[in-house]
């Protein structure tokens, strides 16, 4: 009987436990919303409900937008799931519709459809909610451009992975690998012009590791987003029928972004991708007869299957292929 008494009495506490932390998360989420609207967001919700007692809180966002107007950065969707365990809020899961999700970079709108798409993360203790790993899973996606009717990229799945080094608390490892991926636009006029490639790319990967100038924690919403300073490319990857692409090497950014550094490049078949962009009117004739001369010196031998293997520098906000330089370097900035 004594024993029954203290189930019910636990029992009892661990539902008041549960109902206080299910308001205090969606109390903390509107005093969110609202302090970004205090600072000039555009923000907005609909409906926050919770559900999952009594070991797991999910809480769901109906219609949430945030709109950054300072870098001009919106997102929007139908809804917004996070979950986590009852114990421990810094296990969380984000779950996103199989509708649409309506973002803008760089000025850009576009629409993302994906299936099963989530992000697992995980959020060391304390109040800046420093993230230790983020994991990012997508079947089945797409993205369309403001009014395109073809997708301007898609894919069979994708599978991202940032990674918080312990020793070095701005340094994430990254790994990136994407199935299936069929590019569009310009690219699927390339492929249609040449008939022995494939619709899709045979690989597509990243590895590597990125130093940050700061932690990504809640200010990477609230403030601005970390600025690489460093990145360690291991492998970047992209094979697309007989044409393949390798990249490895280190880079270093200065506060306007502008990379120093070294990066290996293989390239093979590359007359291949300088036809298909002549043909495509990508490039033009008298363009692309610089660019093969140029690009000749480094390559091997015809009978060697057209490969480049040379080192791309960047320096001075310039790029160069050997002696040779080739044009200006995009800043890396994360807006």
């Amino acid at each position: 009987m004594r024993l029954l008494k203290y189930l019910c009495l636990g029992a009892v506490v661990w539902g008041l436990y549960w109902g206080l932390a299910a308001w205090a998360l969606r109390s903390g989420l509107e005093s969110w919303f609202d302090a970004q609207a205090r600072q000039g967001w555009q923000v907005s919700h609909g409906q926050l409900s919770t559900a999952g007692f009594p070991l797991r809180h999910r809480t769901r966002i109906d219609q949430p937008l945030l709109a950054d107007p300072g870098t001009g950065a919106a997102w929007s969707a139908d809804w917004l799931d996070l979950d986590s365990p009852a114990i421990w809020p810094g296990a969380l899961t984000l779950s996103f519709p199989e509708t649409q999700q309506r973002f803008s970079v760089f000025d850009q709108s576009s629409a993302l459809t994906a299936q099963d798409m989530t992000a697992e993360m995980q959020l060391a203790p304390g109040a800046a909610l420093t993230l230790e790993r983020l994991e990012l899973q997508a079947q089945v996606w797409k993205i369309l451009q403001h009014q395109a009717t073809m997708p301007q990229w898609q894919a069979q799945d994708l599978e991202l992975i940032l990674h918080q080094q312990s020793a070095q608390p701005n340094q994430y490892d990254l790994r990136m690998a994407i199935s299936g991926f069929a590019p569009g636009g310009a690219f699927r006029r390339i492929s249609q012009l040449a008939n022995d490639l494939p619709k899709q790319f045979d690989a597509l990967q990243l590895q590597g590791a990125i130093d940050f100038d700061i932690p990504w924690d809640r200010r990477a919403l609230e403030q601005r987003r970390p600025q690489p300073r460093q990145i360690t490319l291991d492998l970047a990857e992209a094979k697309w029928g007989e044409m393949h692409f390798k990249a490895s090497g280190q880079l270093q950014m200065d506060d306007q972004g502008r990379a120093t550094g070294d990066l290996a490049l293989q390239v093979r078949n590359w007359r291949a991708i300088l036809d298909m962009a002549e043909r495509s009117s990508l490039l033009p004739p008298q363009t692309r007869t610089a660019i093969e001369r140029v690009l000749a010196l480094f390559s091997s031998p015809a009978g060697q299957g057209e490969r480049i293997n040379t080192t791309l520098r960047f320096q001075q906000g310039q790029m160069w292929i050997g002696p040779l330089p080739i044009g200006t370097a995009p800043p890396i900035r994360l807006r």
